[in-house]
């Protein structure tokens, strides 16, 4: 264990300074980055989910995640911006798996009306169902480059690396993707009005 001044300097370090040093896997760089962000990180999940032990759970899923990945990290934001993204996206899935659930508790028929929540959760699918079709009916490249940024949280060098192309290119596929979808969702919403 280090000593407890040894301890206190990573307090000092910026955030690009403990990503740096956690890249060397670094245990007290990731101590210092979860004690920085577990809280917050802890709010946003938990103002979004029912549950608090849900909320808990996707946070400590962000830093497994974050300590496995610790090699590969390339943060082209900032990190507070990395992990506030991480949980959005995290929440989404738990909020999936809910609806399912839910779902599945209707289906048994324990549930005969539809309540604001049950309807909001039935426009929730709806619109996921919705941005599905739409990444599906992308081009195999730009639907790549969308799911291993938005689905998987690679960076655009990552995926660059990863898929043998050019920064731009990624950036390119990128904002074809985000375009298409936007104009598909708008569509879509706009229905639901």
């Amino acid at each position: 264990m280090q000593p407890a001044t040894d301890m206190e300097q990573y307090k000092n370090f910026t955030d690009i300074e403990l990503v740096a040093t956690l890249k060397t896997g670094d245990k007290t760089a990731f101590a210092e980055i979860y004690n920085r962000y577990w809280d917050k990180l802890f709010c946003i999940a938990g103002h979004k989910l029912d549950q608090l032990e849900d909320a808990e759970e996707v946070v400590q899923n962000i830093f497994i995640s974050l300590w496995n990945r610790r090699a590969i990290l390339n943060i082209t934001s900032t990190l507070n911006s990395y992990l506030a993204v991480s949980v959005k996206y995290r929440v989404i899935k738990v909020l999936e798996k809910q609806y399912r659930q839910r779902k599945y508790t209707d289906s048994l028929g324990k549930q005969h009306g539809l309540d604001d929540s049950t309807r909001e959760w039935l426009e929730f699918t709806e619109l996921k169902e919705q941005l599905e079709q739409l990444v599906q009916g992308l081009p195999e490249k730009c639907q790549l480059v969308y799911r291993m940024s938005r689905e998987d949280g690679f960076s655009q060098k990552e995926i660059a690396g990863k898929l043998d192309i050019s920064e731009k290119t990624v950036e390119a596929h990128l904002g074809k993707a985000l375009k298409t979808i936007r104009s598909g969702l708008n569509i879509f919403i706009s229905t639901l009005l």
